[in-house]
């Protein structure tokens, strides 16, 4: 049993990676900074994109943007963390 959290854990652990990488594609999306006319970046992004967009539209439904600012991938970090904590905490149970 022990390794089924394990691997839980450790699949919850490389999406926080991915929402990370998400926002941080976001912003620099929307400064300009990298080019989203390269096919490389563009590949990045779109799967990047496609792993945290459907989780992150949920979110976005109940909690909306506050001021042009999008809370959903804090409230998805925090949800994750709880999972991992709660996990942690019944792997040493058993």
């Amino acid at each position: 049993m022990q390794s089924v959290f394990s691997l839980l854990d450790a699949i919850l652990n490389f999406y926080q990676y991915i929402v990370i990488a998400a926002v941080v594609f976001s912003w620099l999306f929307a400064f300009n900074i990298i080019n989203s006319g390269n096919q490389f970046v563009n590949m990045i992004w779109n799967f990047v994109n496609q792993l945290t967009e459907p989780v992150l539209v949920r979110i976005r439904r109940i909690i909306p943007s506050i001021g042009g600012i999008d809370l959903s991938p804090i409230v998805l970090l925090f949800a994750i963390m709880f999972i991992r904590s709660l996990l942690g905490e019944y792997r040493h149970s058993f």
